[in-house]
């Protein structure tokens, strides 16, 4: 396949009118990737060699890409390539997944058919994030709410996604008198959910499976949530099973941060001591590659010098690549005033009490990458070689503070080929 061709052919796998095209164009992708060396993988070599001390100083950043995702994706090669990082993940999570319209297999195939278009090789990191237990539906009928996470993982897992997040700790009950009691249902979920992974994944490869033990946005985690959890999950889990490698963790951040009346962001105060000590006994007790951090990309510059000091695994990033499509003055004032306009008109029973206008729009405008998935899709092309260039920047910016530069031969050394 002629590099220009895969643009054509990822807008086809993406909007074509009928289902068989689409999925006869995603193939097409999977298929160019593979004959060229690009291919799905697990990081969970990675992440045990992390639990064993053979490397460290080392945050992994998982990216969320909600919209623009062929061309994100491309921007993020761009910059891995500049940057030999090889530690890096393209990630989207359940909510996500749903308000974006992007199925795990479309998500897949922009991401394979970036890392083409960039002359990429190697392995890809595609991850399922916050594949979370909706508490209200669990409580309503567990079983529906269970099932509906199980088709979601094996969906994904066929699509390639050899890294799951799994997200239980809408389950964790403070009201319960120990810690144990607090973590158990939360315990039993993510080890049901671990060992059903386990049933799907390929041949030869071990699927990496995070675990969370604190929901984020809620107060912070402790070392003795983390002692509780782990406890109770491999009291549950199968005799020899291979469990989680990561461990997700609330220490003062929320998802998209804390939007202020003008639409600005709040300063945060993030716990990075007690992020470092969970991290530490998540290695030094069970083995972990460390503790996850949520909810980061709105954070200060100056703090993503701290993620490696503190040996956090892993670090999510989301909102801030949004805001830099958004916010760009590339980005057409037109369609910005039409998805304002449409998130008002459409999206008002998701309207706080006391919300401003712009506190609505912007916790609200990540559905339009949804609702106008066409029309950015097809901005300008001007448009998208500068809003590709800014999140190039910035990707490279937080690859060096992530310290995942020239870390293309430690993913050799210890990720499986394909």
């Amino acid at each position: 396949m002629q590099l220009r061709e895969v643009d054509q052919t990822i807008r086809d796998a993406v909007f074509a009118a009928d289902r068989e095209t689409r999925q006869k164009c995603s193939g097409r992708i999977l298929e160019s990737a593979s004959e060229l060396g690009i291919y799905s993988a697990s990081i969970q070599g990675l992440y045990e060699a992390a639990g064993k001390g053979q490397y460290q100083g080392i945050t992994v950043p998982a990216v969320n890409i909600r919209g623009m995702t062929y061309e994100v994706a491309r921007a993020m090669f761009r910059a891995a390539a500049q940057a030999k990082a090889g530690a890096v993940i393209f990630e989207i999570a359940r909510s996500e997944i749903g308000y974006t319209k992007q199925k795990p297999g479309e998500y897949a195939a922009c991401v394979m058919a970036a890392a083409i278009r960039e002359n990429y090789r190697g392995p890809v990191f595609l991850q399922g994030d916050h594949y979370q237990i909706n508490l209200k539906k669990f409580q309503a009928d567990a079983g529906s709410e269970m099932a509906a996470v199980k088709d979601l993982i094996r969906e994904s897992i066929a699509a390639g996604f050899y890294n799951i997040d799994i997200d239980a700790s809408t389950l964790v009950d403070l009201e319960k008198p120990t810690l144990e009691e607090q973590q158990d249902n939360n315990c039993r979920v993510t080890a049901e959910l671990t060992q059903f992974i386990r049933e799907l994944e390929p041949a030869g490869t071990v699927i990496s499976v995070g675990g969370e033990i604190g929901e984020v946005g809620g107060r912070n985690s402790t070392v003795e949530d983390l002692r509780a959890f782990m406890s109770g999950y491999r009291r549950v889990l199968s005799s020899g099973m291979v469990g989680i490698s990561k461990i997700s963790v609330q220490t003062g951040t929320t998802h998209g941060g804390v939007v202020l009346p003008d639409g600005t962001i709040a300063d945060v105060e993030l716990d990075f001591e007690t992020l470092g000590e969970l991290s530490r006994v998540a290695r030094g007790e069970f083995g972990l590659a460390g503790a996850v951090q949520h909810g980061a990309s709105t954070l200060p510059e100056e703090a993503f010098d701290h993620f490696t000091r503190v040996g956090a695994a892993e670090v999510h990033l989301a909102t801030g690549f949004q805001n830099i499509i958004y916010e760009s003055p590339f980005f057409p004032r037109e369609l910005m005033a039409s998805i304002n306009t449409h998130l008002l008109e459409n999206y008002a029973g998701e309207r706080g009490a006391k919300d401003s206008d712009g506190q609505f729009l912007y916790k609200t405008r990540k559905k339009a990458f949804g609702d106008f998935k066409k029309e950015i899709w097809d901005l300008p092309q001007e448009s998208i070689d500068a809003i590709g260039k800014a999140l190039e920047d910035r990707f490279l910016l937080l690859f060096r503070k992530l310290n995942v530069v020239d870390t293309m031969d430690l993913v050799k050394r210890f990720v499986a080929t394909s």
